[in-house]
This record gives C-alpha cells, sequence and structure tokens, in this order.
C-alpha cells in the first residue's frame, strides 16, 4: 500500500553518463568557442575603427561592433557569475562548471514506516 504512495527511484546512470558527455564535449567547447566569438569581434570593431580613422561611417561601423563584443562577453561573464554566486550561498558542492561534472551525495528518501534518518 506504501508502494502506491511513495515509488522507488529508479538511478539512470545511462543517462547521466551521456549529459555529463554532452556537457563536457559539446556545451563546455560551444561556450569557449562564443568567448572566443565575442572577443575577436571587438577585436575586429577596434581594427575598423582604427584603420578607417577619415571614414566616419566605417568608424560607426567598428564602434558598433566594439559595442556588441563587450555586450556579449557581458552576457556570458555575467551568466557564469550568477551561477556561481548561486553554487556558494546555497553551499551546493560537488558542481564544477568549468569542467562540466556534478558529483552529488545519493538521495535515499526517508521510508514512510521508519521515518526521516
Amino acid at each position: 500500500m506504501f508502494d502506491l504512495f511513495f515509488p522507488n527511484v529508479a538511478y539512470a546512470d545511462a543517462v547521466g553518463a551521456f549529459m555529463s558527455k554532452v556537457d563536457t564535449l559539446i556545451i563546455n567547447p560551444l561556450i569557449v568557442l562564443l568567448f572566443a566569438l565575442a572577443a575577436v569581434f571587438f577585436v575586429y570593431g577596434v581594427f575598423q575603427f582604427i584603420t578607417n580613422a577619415e571614414n566616419e561611417e566605417k568608424r560607426t561601423e567598428g564602434k558598433n561592433h566594439m559595442l556588441w563584443g563587450i555586450i556579449g562577453l557581458t552576457i556570458m561573464l555575467g551568466v557564469w557569475a550568477i551561477l556561481n554566486i548561486i553554487l556558494n550561498t546555497f553551499n551546493i558542492r560537488g558542481v564544477n562548471p568549468e569542467q562540466g561534472t556534478v558529483h552529488l551525495d545519493k538521495y535515499s528518501p526517508p521510508s514512510p514506516l521508519t521515518g526521516p534518518k
């Protein structure tokens, strides 16, 4: 009767391993690529601004590239900072965003017969 209200939790190690690989092999390199693209976009804007000192239209275009490069870097750094603030505020241990790894303690819910452990 109690199993109806408190079902057993099945741990999906295969799904966890797959998600860890996706994070490590796809998402983290994609984040690094986006940081690099934003930095290159900013440097391209600086180059365009300096080399076209006599052309006001090209200088404005260079300013826009610099602005959007800074906005992109700021957004990505802001997300990273917010994630670290949340992890540190709630004292979450075992999560490493740089490496894309999560090691949490095994969850064992209290039994309805014995109560909390």
